[in-house]
């Protein structure tokens, strides 16, 4: 490294360099933004292993790999403007408007309060009326190979969507829904049994899929009892049975956003 550059820096030369590094990451920062939840996400990925790729094809030398590498980036840029042009006008319409730039935190509060409000409306709808209900919420831990066992939903969280799939003798409402971030992404999925002889003999099927799941996973899942209407609650392998609204709303904001409704801040799910 030469020292001697760095001598010769003064003190607005740093405070340039930190403005200059504060601007591309925030460029970047709107780009996964913007990007997130979208297909172009999978682009990204892609872009990252190339770039990957040409870098260890440089260190080894392999002149027919990196040929193909440069080829790709050199004609990558048009590609994506062709294949992801939805997103790219999107992206520039919201800074148009100057969306872009405003804090998220406060659009983020209210979704959360509202997907909350619309499940805990479910479930005392169901639970009134006693409809059995599984609902998986994913974590940390990827339930895809849960997922695959299902039916594919990918929608938008509302109570009467949720209600309408668990309701009796209908397609979708034997086995699990599963919670990923903010949309119901399969319903009917089947879920692994817990052989735990701490269940009780007179809960049923729900109960041990429920806790079978939170026996392999960080899931936290929610069980309607249709015998008896009562709301059950699964995480770390434990049971917890006949949850009150309250502490159900508190348990939903901690496991499915990481948030404390009781402290008002965010935690460690």
């Amino acid at each position: 490294m030469d020292f001697k550059v760095l001598e010769n820096l003064t003190l607005w030369d740093v405070v340039i360099g930190i403005i200059d590094l504060c601007i591309v990451w925030y460029v970047f920062y709107l780009i996964i933004t913007v990007v997130r939840g979208t297909k172009a996400i999978q682009l990204l990925k892609g872009i990252l292993f190339i770039l990957i790729g040409k870098v260890v094809s440089d260190i080894l030398n392999l002149t027919t790999t990196t040929s193909i590498f440069n080829t790709l980036l050199e004609w990558g840029f048009l590609v994506i403007i062709i294949l992801f042009q939805p997103e790219i006008r999107r992206a520039l319409e919201q800074l148009g408007r100057g969306s872009l730039f405003r804090s998220s935190n406060v659009n983020k509060s209210t979704e959360r309060e509202t997907l909350v409000e619309e499940m805990m409306k479910s479930i005392k709808y169901m639970a009134k009326r006693r409809i059995g209900a599984l609902i998986v919420f994913e974590k940390e831990t990827g339930l895809k190979d849960y997922i695959e066992t299902g039916i594919p939903i990918n929608g938008k969280i509302t109570s009467e969507l949720l209600i309408n799939i668990f309701i009796p003798n209908t397609p979708l409402h034997d086995g699990a829904m599963i919670i990923q971030g903010n949309e119901i992404a399969t319903a009917a999925s089947y879920l692994p049994l817990s052989d735990s002889p701490k269940i009780q003999k007179s809960l049923g099927t729900r109960h041990r899929a429920a806790v079978g799941i939170s026996e392999i996973t960080d899931a936290f899942t929610l069980v309607i009892s249709e015998e008896t209407g009562n709301v059950s609650v699964t995480h770390d392998g434990k049971l917890y049975k006949e949850v009150n609204y309250e502490e159900l709303e508190v348990l939903l904001n901690k496991h499915w956003f990481g948030y404390d409704i009781v402290n008002r801040g965010e935690i460690d799910a």
